[in-house]
């Protein structure tokens, strides 16, 4: 693994917009930089970073059919009392997934360590499937990289595929998001495309515009039923909303499933590490207060079972820097091993490999100047080499 140094295309800006990548700069900062690219070996990708997403995903799989019977489970991972049920039913009822995002640290010469798994609201999908592919034939069609250059990225069709499989016979399906997040609602638009291209019939909804008829069922603007629907919105908030009194009776076939609830929280960092001491590619983690915890000295991460883009993560002791502080941390938290991202030219790379369905597809990179990945971390493609 190495970072490359790369002349950016004149014109990739009017290249990002003519194909809905409106989102490649974030509060007057680049979010999409093809000044830099990652370079892996077929090796590094084939025997570290696709087996650990596929190891790792098994693993979850174990722990929520462990955690869908376990009250001292569903009470650790924060999940309203009142929703245990809902949740258990849907993984009984093996209400599959659609994709998930493993954030690894990785650089080339150890195994790829588990940040966290965003199994419910993955963004940076649509870069990762599509503009760094575009990127990579762009180069390549410009004699820019070597021919034989590649990239771990099946991502965009294991994702209409994927479609097709979850809904076989076609039909009408919900896409929901906040409408006015640019970023959710390209990533929706994006998503919606490959649903029309699996032979289904979207229909967009914002969020905070599905209602409830008179017999508790949600409806859209147009007074449609949602029967199947895509919601670009974590459980953990639905599941406190006022509407979620209605959830078990409405009947609605979600994606992502609301067993979901039970992994995209980082309570299941300390959960796998019980289960899986000394695993290669998980890191010592434990919840806060627990005794337990002293075994990882005084530097340590601390991050809070619900957060996003990195806020409210603090790195304890040696190396400690800004926090972004975004309110998350109410339900409790939990301790990690510190283990920094390699640094190159100053500069932190996570790695996310994408899983679709149970199949590691790709990888996408965030790039940042701190340790901790916040929310404007760059997007950086990737290429394997020939």
């Amino acid at each position: 693994m190495r970072r490359l140094t790369l002349t950016p295309r004149a014109d990739w800006r009017e290249k990002a917009e003519a194909v809905g990548f409106v989102y490649h700069h974030t509060g007057g900062q680049a979010y999409w930089d093809e000044g830099t690219a990652y370079a892996f070996t077929l090796q590094e990708v084939e025997e570290h970073l696709e087996p650990a997403a596929a190891e790792l995903h098994d693993l979850c799989l174990d722990l929520v059919d462990e955690a869908v019977a376990s009250e001292e489970i569903l009470e650790e991972l924060a999940i309203p009392r009142e929703h245990w049920d809902f949740v258990a039913a849907s993984w009984r009822a093996k209400e599959p997934s659609l994709y998930g995002r493993f954030d690894f640290g990785y650089d080339g010469s150890g195994p790829p360590k588990l940040y966290e798994y965003n199994a419910d609201t993955p963004t940076s999908l649509f870069e990762a499937a599509t503009f760094q592919w575009l990127w990579l034939e762009d180069l390549l069609g410009q004699g820019a990289l070597p021919a034989g250059t590649d990239q771990f990225n099946s991502l965009f069709e294991a994702m209409r595929d994927r479609f097709k499989v979850l809904f076989p016979n076609g039909g009408f399906v919900h896409f929901a998001s906040d409408d006015e997040a640019v970023e959710d609602r390209q990533t929706v638009r994006f998503l919606e495309d490959l649903a029309a291209q699996a032979g289904l019939d979207p229909k967009f909804v914002a969020m905070n515009a599905i209602g409830l008829n008179e017999e508790g069922q949600f409806v859209d603007t147009d007074g449609y039923l949602l029967q199947a629907a895509f919601k670009l919105y974590p459980w953990e908030d639905m599941l406190r909303e006022p509407y979620a009194a209605n959830l078990t009776t409405a009947k609605v076939r979600w994606l992502e499933p609301p067993w979901k609830a039970i992994l995209s929280n980082k309570a299941i960092l300390p959960l796998l590490w019980e289960r899986h001491k000394g695993h290669p590619n998980l890191l010592e983690a434990y919840f806060e207060g627990d005794p337990a915890a002293s075994a990882l000295g005084a530097n340590y991460v601390r991050k809070p079972l619900f957060s996003r883009e990195g806020a409210n993560v603090e790195i304890v002791g040696a190396g400690a820097e800004p926090v972004l502080d975004q309110g998350y941390g109410a339900e409790g938290a939990i301790v990690q091993a510190f283990h920094p991202p390699p640094s190159f030219e100053g500069k932190h790379p996570v790695v996310g490999a994408w899983i679709v369905g149970a199949e590691p597809v790709g990888m996408g990179i965030r790039e940042d100047d701190s340790q901790v990945t916040k929310n404007l971390a760059r997007f950086v493609p990737h290429i394997i080499e020939g």
